[in-house]
């Protein structure tokens, strides 16, 4: 399906809009629920009066919904709330199962007792980690015969109330249990750091840590220890005067060239140019 063909307008009964000079009419044309969509590096950017959601298949999707910046990738979800203003675009290219919510009529008649909850989730941008079971389900409507109406409006009846039981069944993880891993990932910088052996210090799932980690933090679990190397790098710099190649071992980067790379892609500056600025500020 065309991009642009794919984010035509559309009313709240999901009818497309035409625009016809200063005027606005209705087409006949029904909005299919689901549909795959293929981003590219053309940056796309728009809102629309209904809930999207993004569900990752290949590649990395950047988007950005109400000035927060997310990335999309497999097993992962996107929450564009109605009338949230968006841009995405993807360098490599992405492929993604969206889902295009007809409203809340259809929402509390598809997913009855779930409705309420379904509402809340859907209300609030963000990026969820999905889980095994759910990503299996993703791939399996991806596969699907979309074009079949029973099969795109219940698929999405089912995808939606997964995402509902399983964002409402497991407790959430306690503020301080994130607090304690925030230390042990500054305490541990210069060692490797998988995402397993986090969520083996949190005591959580591997997706249930990303998700606690999106919703506290923005950023994966990976993204966030990436940018706690970079924080820490950044202040030895500027306030110590060891050689750069110690500080890379320090932050866990196995070269001097791979840390000033890194730093150069998050701060647009190298170590030289850090330590520069920091004798100018302090007039030495």
């Amino acid at each position: 399906m065309p991009i642009l063909a794919a984010f035509a307008p559309v009313n709240a009964d999901g009818r497309l809009l035409r625009y016809t000079g200063a005027s606005v009419r209705e087409c006949p044309t029904v909005r299919p629920i689901l549909s795959l969509r293929r981003y590219t590096r053309e940056v796309i950017a728009h809102s629309h009066s209904h809930v999207q959601l993004v569900f990752g298949l290949h590649g990395r999707l950047d988007m950005e919904v109400d000035g927060h910046g997310n990335q999309v990738l497999r097993q992962m979800m996107a929450v564009i709330p109605e009338r949230a203003h968006h841009a995405c675009d993807s360098r490599l290219g992405s492929d993604c199962l969206v889902l295009d919510l007809p409203g809340e009529p259809w929402l509390r008649e598809r997913l009855g007792e779930h409705a309420d909850d379904g509402l809340r989730l859907l209300e609030r941008p963000g990026t969820l980690a999905l889980d095994a079971s759910q990503q299996q389900l993703v791939g399996w409507l991806a596969a699907s015969a979309l074009h079949d109406p029973a099969i795109a409006q219940q698929g999405a009846a089912l995808l939606l109330t997964t995402l509902v039981r399983e964002r409402r069944l497991p407790p959430p993880a306690p503020r301080a249990t994130l607090e304690a891993l925030y230390h042990y990932i500054d305490r541990h910088l210069a060692h490797p750091l998988a995402v397993e052996d986090l969520a083996l210090q949190a005591g959580l799932s591997v997706s249930r840590l990303h998700a606690r980690f999106l919703e506290e933090t923005g950023a994966t679990p990976i993204a966030f220890v990436r940018q706690r190397r970079l924080q820490r790098g950044r202040e030895l710099l500027r306030d110590t005067a060891l050689p750069v190649g110690e500080i890379a071992t320090q932050v866990g980067y196995a070269s001097q060239s791979a840390f000033t790379a890194a730093l150069v892609r998050a701060f647009g500056c190298t170590p030289r140019s850090l330590r520069r600025e920091a004798r100018d500020k302090s007039g030495h």
